[in-house]
């Protein structure tokens, strides 16, 4: 049997594992999909001898076979007294953009005979929880687009160790709404807005100027250090716990003067960290 290691791939229905299995199809991967997890031994044995170029394996098992998880410890269990490594990446998002997904795919969830979709969502998190904590990654797609799902499973394939967190500081203005799909969010319309000042009024907070202005102010300084100290303390717990993306939203009242500022401010600060950091400034030619 191959000592290299196989790739399982599993976790929520909706979550990304279709995605992640193209994904590796074009990196070269064998890919078996739906498999049922009693055959997981004998496919390791033979593809083993039946792949050619000694292609990488993975396979996708879920709870579309009912049998999955009575027997998951069982057959885990036998295949690592057989030396085979694997891999287990686990798929996850959050209920709101599960309930999305299927809405715009119009597919049915396997749990569907679920009371409803919400109830099939709470009920495979809650049946899939052993699993996810015997993974050797854990993927939380929510915040992913197809791309970034590629580049975080690209990390994964070239490391053994967990991906670095992706984070998006993202500054938005209160007048044109909150950003839908962020983490954690927070007003600076405490702090003296430069539009009232006319010579600051046409800059924005990517000029060195405005930013002298709003980060000079004490409350602002005061408003720095707070939160820098709590994203210490969280960021690393989010991505100890699995979190692969995380949006930071910074908001003001036209998203154009202190909202910027700030994200420009904190996207320095943060970029020192073992993270990815990606900044969007929503509103800021509106």
């Amino acid at each position: 049997m191959s000592v290299k290691p196989v790739y399982i791939l599993t976790g929520l229905s909706g979550s990304g594992k279709s995605t992640a299995a193209r994904v590796l199809e074009d990196q070269g991967f064998f890919v078996i999909d739906n498999l049922p997890l009693t055959l997981l031994p004998q496919c390791l044995e033979l593809t083993d001898s039946a792949l050619e170029d000694d292609r990488d394996l993975a396979v996708v098992i879920d709870v579309r076979n009912r049998d999955f998880l009575a027997q998951y410890e069982t057959i885990i269990k036998q295949v690592a007294a057989l030396g085979q490594p694997l891999r287990i990446l686990f798929f996850e998002a959050s209920d709101k953009v599960l309930l999305r997904r299927y809405s715009e795919s119009r597919r049915s969830h396997p749990l569907a005979d679920a009371e409803n979709l919400s109830v099939a969502i709470d009920q495979e998190r809650e049946l899939l929880q052993i699993v996810r904590n015997s993974a050797t990654n854990v993927v939380n797609s929510s915040g992913l687009n197809p791309n970034q799902l590629k580049e975080l499973l690209l990390e994964i394939l070239g490391n053994n160790e967990s991906p670095p967190l992706i984070l998006q500081i993202e500054s938005f203005g209160y007048r044109y709404g909150l950003p839908p799909d962020a983490d954690l969010v927070f007003d600076v319309r405490f702090l003296p807005n430069p539009y009232y000042i006319p010579e600051l009024r046409p800059l924005s907070g990517l000029d060195r100027g405005l930013q002298k202005y709003v980060l000079g102010q004490e409350d602002c300084q005061t408003f720095i250090m707070h939160l820098d100290k709590m994203l210490g303390f969280l960021l690393p717990c989010y991505h100890s716990e699995g979190k692969s993306y995380l949006t930071l939203a910074i908001g003001c009242t036209g998203g154009r003067h202190r909202s910027v500022s700030l994200v420009e401010e904190f996207s320095r600060r943060l970029g020192n960290m073992n993270m990815r950091v990606r900044v969007h400034h929503r509103d800021i030619d509106k």
